[in-house]
């Protein structure tokens, strides 16, 4: 890999990201962005801004990218917040849930996926992957609950099967994906790790290089899906 782009550096998964990275790929340059300030002291590793919510500031932040990129990783994402909580009942859906979280998981990603794409290496292999979650599969849904969350990333992996299409007819030999990270001990599921079987809670480091590992055996034709950290297809 020559070029490398993460963006949503300054969480747990993405700040995990760039050090396995930095280590696996000290030849390459890897861009960091991040809406909240974050340096990383690696020699590799350059820090860059970047406000999903905002798209001039994405627009920029692709326009500063001047080589083709081999690989690029969206890694943002919100389940919940001080204000946001998923829904256990219908009851407890609002307008506010639903427009948080389409801001922040789907319609951000997907205009990272606009700007970043025609960045992508057009000579080599190469592969755009986005954070997604299990919990987005309609076909997977057994427990309910959860909708706004639900409902973003189902729409986030309609996103990454639509771009793959579109992207198939312009660079044959670059792929878009969708990743699910497992249970990752971070903030985001903080509330919720009790509920989580042994063995089944990931570190942020343990969950990234199960990642790359999936990544790296990534091919043209595995384009427009979605993939767990163990490489297992995920039902739409």
């Amino acid at each position: 890999m020559n070029n490398i782009a993460v963006i949503g550096a300054s969480g747990a998964i993405g700040g995990a990201l760039i050090r396995q990275l930095a280590f696996n790929h000290p030849e390459s340059e890897i861009r960091a962005f991040s809406r909240s300030p974050t340096q990383f002291d690696l020699p590799n590793v350059h820090s860059s801004h970047i406000d999903l919510l905002d798209e001039m500031s994405i627009e920029m932040a692709a326009g500063s990218v001047e080589n083709a990129l081999s690989l690029i990783i969206i890694a943002s994402g919100i389940l919940h917040d001080d204000q946001v909580s998923p829904e256990k009942s219908m009851r407890e859906l609002s307008v506010q849930k639903f427009e948080q979280l389409f801001a922040v998981n789907t319609i951000g990603p997907s205009l990272a996926i606009k700007h970043f794409a025609p960045k992508l290496d057009r000579k080599e292999p190469s592969a755009l992957a986005v954070l997604s979650a299990r919990v987005g599969s309609i076909s997977d849904n057994q427990l309910g609950g959860w909708y706004a969350y639900r409902a973003s990333k189902a729409a986030l992996n309609m996103v990454i099967k639509t771009a793959s299409i579109e992207l198939a007819r312009r660079n044959k030999s670059a792929a878009i994906v969708g990743l699910h990270p497992g249970t990752v001990d971070s903030k985001l599921s903080e509330p919720f790790q009790s509920n989580v079987p042994d063995g089944k809670l990931f570190s942020p480091d343990h969950s990234a290089d199960m990642m790359l590992k999936v990544l790296v055996d990534l091919k043209a034709a595995d384009t427009g899906f979605v993939f767990d950290f163990n490489g297992k297809r995920i039902p739409f």
